[in-house]
């Protein structure tokens, strides 16, 4: 079985932690800052930013549009928001910690060994390569949506 693979960067937002935490748990707004999901929405209209929440996220890349179902894992307060994708195969998490009246928020990704075994299932042969070109996207995505997060809370802060 393979490891998982992680990838985790941060930024310092010049909000508080409330606002942050209100704006990385909306995921309504995702296509906002995501250079990959466009657009997500809630599965149940009863269903927001709590632990068991399901919602929709659709993913656009050049020559191609998938959807995934995401499952709230957790959900903090100001402190974290996390989601799982596909019942376990990548997590995502947002974890904030206050540093004076700033915020420096943690974007974290780990694509687990079950998502990896079903991408050797999905893809075959290019597994390797497909599981890379995820690798990579988390590599180059997370500084840009933290970059992308940060511009946004400051200015509407």
């Amino acid at each position: 079985m393979a490891d998982s693979l992680k990838y985790s960067d941060s930024i310092t937002i010049d909000a508080p932690t409330s606002a942050v935490y209100a704006t990385v748990s909306d995921i309504t707004r995702t296509g906002e800052w995501s250079p990959v999901c466009q657009k997500c929405w809630w599965d149940d209209e009863s269903d927001g930013p709590e632990v068991g929440a399901y919602f929709t996220g659709r993913n656009v890349v050049p020559g191609r549009t998938w959807e995934t179902r995401s499952k709230v894992i957790i959900a903090e307060p100001n402190k974290a928001f996390g989601w799982s994708v596909s019942e376990g195969n990548v997590h995502w998490v947002y974890s904030m910690e206050p540093c004076g009246n700033e915020t420096t928020l943690t974007e974290s990704w780990e694509f687990t060994a079950k998502g990896q075994e079903f991408f050797v299932e999905k893809f075959g042969d290019k597994a390797p390569e497909e599981i890379e070109n995820r690798r990579l996207a988390a590599v180059a995505g997370i500084p840009e949506t933290l970059a992308a997060m940060k511009h946004i809370i400051e200015q509407s802060h």
